[in-house]
């Protein structure tokens, strides 16, 4: 007797698909709020991403109301402190290398196209470093999300864990877009791990992965249509026979 998994068919196909290329990060929400069995319903989705030896390593950390907005303000106030005081930033520094001590080519022409072309839609011309740090403050605004997510694993986990959430993280996103929310991951919130644990009621034994924001994306906002590129198939895929 077939389990569920084997047995079950994919009766439309391009549902699926465009759940999945119409996923962007979105930069502007409104502040319609997300029912929490929508959040949930999401959730007990995501939950069946693969882990090694089915370890299932994420911790959810769901924020709204009065604790987004707290922790908001707290961070905020943070990011403005280092733009006045630059020697704080070193108070602030990731757990886990992220980005790469030494960018190299091709990816540091896909990062610098990243930034420009989003700062160009803004109309945030190079120099203006106060612009900029408003926009990039946006990130811990969650861009207006009414939802904001913080994702965790154990220190003591390898680091195939934080691959085994990044699938988790995908299927959050991609069954947020099936019920026509949208989502923004966020790495930019891990710098300041030491003022989101505590305020998240974290364990010391648990390290940041990122952030998220949820919600209704904003229709009419420019940012929201800007778009990354992504290089074609055949530019990554090597046929074996």
């Amino acid at each position: 007797m077939s389990s569920p998994q084997v047995s079950t068919r994919i009766e439309d196909p391009a549902s699926v698909d465009a759940a999945i290329t119409s996923r962007f990060s979105a930069r502007a929400f409104l502040p319609r709020p997300v029912p929490r069995e929508t959040i949930e319903g999401i959730l007990d989705v995501a939950r069946r991403a693969p882990s090694g030896t089915n370890t299932q390593p994420w911790k959810v950390y769901v924020l709204q109301g009065a604790s987004r907005d707290a922790l908001v303000d707290k961070v905020c106030a943070a990011h403005d402190a280092i733009y006045a005081d630059p020697s704080l930033a070193a108070e602030y520094r990731e757990e886990w290398d992220y980005y790469p001590e030494r960018w190299v080519s091709p990816y540091i022409e896909r990062r610098r196209e990243n930034g420009w072309g989003l700062y160009g839609l803004l109309g945030i011309a190079r120099g203006e470093k106060d612009r900029m740090h408003a926009q990039h403050q946006r990130n811990y605004r969650f861009f207006d999300a009414p939802v904001g997510f913080m994702f965790t694993i154990d220190r003591v986990l390898g680091r195939g864990s934080l691959m085994d959430c990044a699938m988790f993280l995908q299927n959050v996103m991609v069954a947020a877009r099936a019920r026509g929310l949208h989502t923004c991951p966020q790495a930019a919130w891990n710098g300041y791990w030491k003022i989101v644990l505590p305020h998240i009621g974290a364990g010391e034994d648990e390290m940041l992965v990122c952030g998220m924001s949820l919600g209704w994306a904003d229709e009419s906002a420019p940012v929201n249509g800007f778009h990354t590129p992504r290089e074609p198939v055949q530019s990554f895929t090597r046929w074996l026979d």
